[in-house]
């Protein structure tokens, strides 16, 4: 698959984002875990990878099957203030 800056961009904010499960970034783009960590690979300096592999590995939050099913929103009611 192919994507233009400003997807590759917000694949790449989805990714770091704790509380966006892989399967959002899958439904919205098509990648699912193993193909986005891929691009992560090649989007990312080998240290960046490194950094985003330690904080999604085994976190709860990004896979829907192991969250907690009482949270049903993928971002903090105060992350976007009006």
């Amino acid at each position: 698959m192919t994507f233009n800056d400003e997807q590759r961009s917000r694949i790449i904010e989805m990714a770091w984002e704790d509380r966006t499960p892989f399967e959002a970034i899958e439904n919205l783009y098509g990648l699912n875990e193993n193909a986005l960590i891929r691009f992560m690979r090649a989007e990312l300096k080998a240290s960046c990878f490194r950094l985003w592999r330690a904080r999604v590995s085994g976190r709860k939050t990004k896979h829907l099957k192991l969250r907690n099913p009482e949270i049903s929103r993928a971002y903090c009611p105060t992350q976007y203030k009006r």
